[in-house]
């Protein structure tokens, strides 16, 4: 059994169950529009639960960069001493200075924690997507997938080519809207609330350059990608931005242009 089985198995019955909620409410469920909302619905559950990650993924941030200057004076500080007393003080007084401010040596953990949960969604959608049942999401589910279509397009239509103009115009579209989400989420909000000045000049040059990458990768990615799953990118990179501005206009982190603004 895959390692992301769980988590793959627990996304798909919040995708069945959603898609059960609308169809008991009225929906159509073979139509677009129900499996665009299921799909949006995912991700805001999805993304609510991971906020307490966030949440803490953003303190452990704002410690680190106070902690910072101490850390960088007590570098200097002991800079060419390599005898054992020296490293011992050192070491204790890198642990008095993470204690006064909370900075905890596992701080990484809640970034890392995410990752199985992003993957695992994005086998769920690549894969029902593909006609695969999965989970909760069984055949007949697989199939209602398989017949929803937006403005004529089917959702499980992949890339850009082959599927007349609509389908082009259609994919090209969101994949243009992700696309630029990315960018400007990278670009205005977190660019300006990261802190380079102690990062060597080969990763702060490289940081540059990263709106346009998240940018590019988004619209790679949508050759391939089915409209399903461009679908949740927009409502992803949505969520993201809107996650990230707030944390770059109320909680800046210390150092960094943000703050300083």
């Amino acid at each position: 059994m895959s390692v992301l089985a769980p988590f793959t198995h627990a996304l798909a019955a919040v995708l069945a169950a959603t898609h059960s909620i609308l169809t008991a409410l009225g929906a159509d469920p073979s139509a677009g529009s129900t499996w665009m909302l299921c799909i949006a619905a995912v991700v805001v559950v999805v993304r609510l639960a991971l906020l307490p990650l966030v949440v803490h993924g953003v303190r452990q941030t704002h410690a680190a960069a106070r902690a910072r200057p101490a850390l960088r004076a007590l570098t200097a500080k002991y800079r060419g001493r390599n005898d054992l007393d020296s490293l011992r003080a050192l070491r204790a007084e890198r642990r008095q200075i993470a204690a006064e401010h909370r900075l905890s040596r596992w701080g990484a953990l809640a970034t890392l924690a995410q990752v199985p949960v992003w993957l695992a969604l994005y086998d769920v959608l690549r894969s029902v997507a593909g006609g695969v049942p999965l989970g909760a999401v069984g055949a007949a589910l697989v199939a209602s997938l398989g017949a929803a279509t937006v403005l004529g397009v089917p959702l499980v239509q992949r890339g850009y080519l082959g599927g007349g103009a609509a389908h082009l115009l259609l994919a090209a579209g969101l994949a243009l809207t992700a696309a630029t989400l990315a960018y400007l989420t990278q670009r205005f909000f977190v660019a300006p609330n990261t802190v380079l000045s102690d990062l060597p000049d080969a990763i702060a040059r490289a940081h540059q350059f990263m709106p346009a990458l998240s940018a590019l990768g988004m619209l790679l990615a949508g050759c391939v990608a089915p409209l399903a799953l461009l679908v949740y990118w927009v409502c992803n990179s949505t969520w993201t931005l809107a996650q990230s501005a707030i944390a770059c206009r109320w909680f800046p982190t210390p150092g960094s242009p943000a703050a300083a603004g």
